[in-house]
């Protein structure tokens, strides 16, 4: 790839403390591109299940509420 080699040659003009900073950056790239992929995956599938529906704002409430007193922390 004709970009990628052209990085290749940028990068050989810089010191060593400069590509570490390029690493640094890439790195975080790389880990945000990560998080975004898993953040899609988990949208599109929750996207596929069916919602729970409620009669009322209060029932939606109610259920929070209760799930929420039901959860057990460890």
């Amino acid at each position: 790839n004709i970009a990628i080699s052209d990085i290749d040659q940028m990068l050989l003009c810089l010191p060593a403390k400069k590509i570490q900073a390029v690493r640094d950056y890439v790195s975080y790239l790389l880990e945000r591109e990560k998080k975004h992929k898993a953040f899609v995956k988990r949208a599109l599938k929750a996207e596929k299940e069916t919602g729970i529906l409620f009669k009322t704002v209060e029932d939606a409430v109610r259920a929070v509420f209760e799930s929420y007193r039901n959860f057990h922390f460890i």
